[in-house]
């Protein structure tokens, strides 16, 4: 039995690889979610066109691994606290947003994001979006497997790099034995 989650982190290349080391993760899908554009094209997503976000759609096995330890995952590999801005990367499409694909999504992310808060885990105040999803439309097929398909791609080294560090270093004991190095 698979689930999936949607999220987004800013640029969609990193976010897949981050989540793609997990254990219990069998597929990350780079898409566009969010939006009031049907079918919208990567191009019209960037000039800001079509109120869309870049996100991955997440399918994992839940006995494998939980929501609640995927949304820990998601709110480490970025800062939900910078409004439309991920690293150097600025525009409404790279905001942080979860799309919920159920009451018991929704509930477990906004008690999360509570917990978050209430804890002072962050020095500002976190600004991430937690949405119904509508619809997810699968990007274009050269932004899947992005950064296992350009290795030495330098914005995937200095941006993907540091996400998948840390998804290895704090939360080593979800690492897929398989998972995709960041050589």
């Amino acid at each position: 039995m698979s689930e999936t989650a949607t999220f987004g982190g800013g640029c969609f290349w990193c976010t897949e690889a981050a989540f793609k080391q997990l254990a219990g993760v069998h597929e990350v899908t780079s898409g566009y979610a969010g939006g009031h554009v049907e079918d919208p094209s990567y191009e019209a997503v960037c000039r800001e066109e079509t109120g869309h976000a870049e996100v991955v759609r997440v399918e994992y096995d839940p006995e494998a691994i939980g929501y609640d330890e995927l949304l820990r995952v998601f709110f480490t590999v970025h800062d939900p606290t910078t409004l439309n801005r991920q690293g150097p990367d600025v525009g409404s499409q790279y905001r942080s947003i979860v799309l919920y694909e159920s009451e018991t999504q929704r509930e477990t992310v906004e008690s999360f994001i509570a917990g978050l808060e209430a804890e002072n885990v962050y020095e500002d105040d976190i600004v991430t979006e937690v949405e119904p999803l509508e619809t997810f439309y699968e990007a274009e097929p050269y932004h899947q497997d992005y950064y296992e398909k350009n290795p030495g791609d330098a914005y995937c080294q200095f941006n993907a790099d540091p996400k998948i560090e840390k998804v290895r270093e704090k939360f080593a004991e979800h690492v897929a034995a398989d998972a995709p190095a960041d050589d």
